[in-house]
Formats: structure tokens, C-alpha cells, sequence
């Protein structure tokens, strides 16, 4: 019986142990992944890139929506410690720009509507260099930043694209 209790305590730890793990190990390496995925497909640093309009043919995410278009900027806070100045610019239908973290923790999602979406991103406990905009701290430093927009048909993502040239992400 106590040869059980010992096996049965031993997995238990194991489990746990895994468990723990993943919580913490898996998120960082999906990012950690998805970064240098993203880079090697030319996503700058300190960028906005809008994606192609979504089809089978240029999918890469399980799941993307096509009526969706995406703006991607990666982030590295070490590489800009004054921060970072991020605008979404305006759009006339449904959008948003979300903050993710190397953890893929949503930190902040901001709805974009006919004015643009601008704060500063900073490190943890740093100032804002510009007290005129609102500050996100990241609770990491390296990250994503998404902006989504919706654009069902090609005249859409036209004004997706129009939009797109009004976004930023530039370290100050």
C-alpha cells in the first residue's frame, strides 16, 4: 500500500510540475516563434505592416478571419527605452489595436473608431516621454501589437489600406 501512495504522490508531482511548465513555458515559445516567424517574413522592429487581404492562399494563421485585414508591429523595449509612440489611425467600420506581451498576454485593447488610437507603450515603471498621450505599460519587453480592422471585400481593405498609412509604432 505505502509502494502505491509513493507512485501515486510521485505522479502527482510530475503532473503538477508539467502543468507549471506549460503555464509558463509553452506562451513564451509560441511567441518566442511566432516573432522569428515574423521577422524572416520581414515584419521590422519599431514597424506597422498591414497583411495581405486573408484567402486560403494567404493564410498562415489556423484561424485568421477573412473579413478581418491585420496590421502587425512587433515591439522590443530594450531597443527603445524611452518607449515606444504606437497610433492606429483612423478607420470608418469596426476596429481595434491590442498590446500582447512575450507571454501573449493581452496587456491593453483600445477600440479605434473616427479619430485615431495613440498612446505611448514604456517598460515597467518607466515615465512616459510624452505626458500628452496615455501610457500602456508592458509587463514584458518584447511583444506584438495588432491592429485589426474590418474589411469584408476588396473596397474595404482599399480603405483598410488608406488607413494603414496613418499608423505608427516608432520608438522615442
Amino acid at each position: 500500500m505505502i509502494r502505491w501512495l509513493g507512485a501515486a504522490a510521485l505522479f502527482l508531482v510530475c503532473v503538477a510540475a508539467g502543468h507549471v511548465l506549460a503555464l509558463r513555458a509553452a506562451p513564451e515559445f509560441i511567441m518566442s516563434r511566432a516573432m522569428a516567424a515574423m521577422a524572416d517574413r520581414g515584419v521590422p522592429l519599431h514597424g506597422f505592416v498591414l497583411l495581405p487581404r486573408i484567402t486560403p492562399e494567404t493564410q498562415t494563421v489556423v484561424r485568421p478571419s477573412p473579413d478581418l485585414a491585420y496590421s502587425i508591429c512587433r515591439f522590443d523595449l530594450a531597443a527603445a527605452p524611452g518607449g515606444i509612440r504606437v497610433r492606429a489611425g483612423a478607420y470608418d467600420g469596426m476596429s481595434s489595436i491590442s498590446v500582447f506581451d512575450d507571454q501573449t498576454v493581452n496587456i491593453a485593447t483600445e477600440r479605434v473608431g473616427a479619430e485615431p488610437a495613440e498612446f505611448i507603450l514604456t517598460g515597467q515603471d518607466a515615465a512616459s516621454a510624452d505626458p500628452a498621450l496615455p501610457a500602456i505599460e508592458s509587463g514584458s519587453e518584447r511583444g506584438l501589437i495588432l491592429i485589426r480592422r474590418l474589411a469584408p471585400t476588396a473596397a474595404a481593405y482599399d480603405r483598410v489600406r488608406r488607413a494603414a498609412q496613418n499608423d505608427a509604432c516608432e520608438p522615442l
